[in-house]
């Protein structure tokens, strides 16, 4: 009897131990191709400027920041949006009066999967057991995922990236 005791006590400790450590998030999928008139996209840079034209001397429209969601409009995911010029076209709401116009394509990322912290979550500088620390996420940070690989997720921080292990 004893010794089934300590084989419970063993294999409990195991198991918690093997926890520690490990990123607790909601993953929350990238939008399906659908009824939808365009993609939710993630502004990656500071600011962004949203142009009348698909050229980067057009008249200015609105300025984004990091984090903003613009709509890019005709998108045919997997194949990727229309693009002109290296811009796509967008929407910053779903309204019929909200701003339109050309987003360069290059600092927005179109229909991402998201990462949303449970508890506080370290970020590394590289997807390895000895890359350094560079954050610490608080509980509920949401962030869009830029890639998965083996056991981490990249994800966008405010301009930088950086990995979370799974």
């Amino acid at each position: 009897m004893k010794k089934y005791g300590w084989l419970t006590v063993l294999t409990a400790m195991i198991l918690v131990s093997g926890c520690i450590g490990v990123a607790c998030a909601e993953i929350i999928p990238p939008s399906e191709p659908g009824q939808q008139i365009g993609y939710q996209a993630v502004v990656l840079c500071e600011k962004l400027t949203l142009r009348e034209k698909p050229s980067s001397s057009s008249r200015a429209v609105q300025s984004l920041d990091y984090g903003d969601l613009p709509i890019v409009i005709g998108a045919d995911l997997p194949a990727g949006p229309k693009k002109e010029n290296g811009f796509v076209y967008c929407a910053l709401g779903d309204s019929i009066d909200s701003p339109c116009g050309w987003l360069n394509a290059d600092y927005i990322f179109i229909n991402p999967a998201w990462y949303v912290t449970e508890k506080q979550t370290a970020v590394y500088a590289w997807n390895g057991s000895d890359a350094p620390r560079v954050a610490l996420l608080d509980r509920g940070t949401r962030l869009p995922i830029l890639k998965e690989e083996g056991n981490g997720y990249l994800v966008s921080l405010r301009g930088a990236a950086g990995w979370i292990r799974k």
